[in-house]
């Protein structure tokens, strides 16, 4: 198991606690979505994984040992771009490198590896502001997975993109996980994003928080996107999870007030 969140209670200061003995798992090389209402207390697990927070009690493993501080076996990415504009497309990414001390010939060839992964060595040498949407994503994408993390934390990375941009960033980051052989953590609000990406869906709600069902995903990992969306399993899944959600959203909400 790559992430064990164990039984963990957690709270912010002067509210009631969001977790309250709650568990969550990663296997290695699985691609987990996490789907449910907005504020239910998805963007805390994440930050619980990178390190960000600390469990009040409980605990929560990585790779096998006790995660305490700051987790450096992931990769972060979200819906903001937090690209440097004055830097280039290939000091932003390779700037993680840059912090840990990696020689300037090692970061190079980690460089060449990434961008053509997210399919964006033409524009290596490019700034931010000379990118599309679509491209500042993958340069994201690439500046987390450069110093090959065995998992990546995603928190809506794809959020902010119009529809058909989405579609190929969605097979972009499969493509990419299935050569790198990396686990996900995903957020979102979407369905069928959750559907189309994932190996299982962690389908959340209510305060505490609390799984109210997990789905596996049949696809396998070898899907092609534009096949998945025309089958009879994915418009029932789509159809189960969005009553699913309509409950644990009524349920998020009758607990806040």
């Amino acid at each position: 198991m790559l992430l064990d969140i164990n039984d963990v209670h957690f709270g912010y200061q002067n509210e009631v606690e969001l977790l309250q003995g709650f568990s969550l798992h990663v296997e290695q090389g699985e691609f987990v979505a996490l789907l449910g209402p907005s504020g239910c207390g998805k963007s805390t697990l994440m930050n619980l994984a990178a390190g960000l927070l600390n469990p009040l009690r409980g605990g929560v493993n990585f790779g096998g040992h006790p995660l305490h501080g700051l987790n450096r076996d992931v990769g972060y990415m979200t819906q903001g771009d937090t690209l440097l504009p004055w830097a280039t497309v290939a000091k932003n990414i390779t700037l993680p490198l840059e912090l840990r001390g990696v020689p300037k010939a090692q970061r190079e060839e980690k460089l060449d590896k990434a961008v053509r992964l997210v399919n964006l060595a033409e524009h290596r040498n490019k700034y931010p502001s000379e990118l599309s949407g679509g491209m500042k994503r993958r340069a994201l994408l690439a500046r987390s997975i450069i110093y090959d993390p065995p998992m990546l934390l995603m928190d809506e990375p794809f959020g902010a993109l119009d529809a058909q941009l989405r579609e190929v960033m969605h097979q972009e980051l499969l493509n990419t996980v299935a050569r790198t052989g990396q686990s996900v953590l995903f957020i979102t609000h979407d369905i069928s994003e959750a559907i189309l990406l994932a190996d299982r869906i962690i389908v959340l709600g209510g305060l505490p928080l609390r799984v109210l069902e997990e789905t596996e995903v049949p696809f396998g990992k070898d899907r092609k996107l534009s096949e998945v969306r025309t089958t009879k399993t994915y418009a029932d899944m789509e159809v189960h999870l969005r009553e699913l959600l309509r409950k644990a959203d009524a349920l998020t909400k009758s607990k806040q007030h």
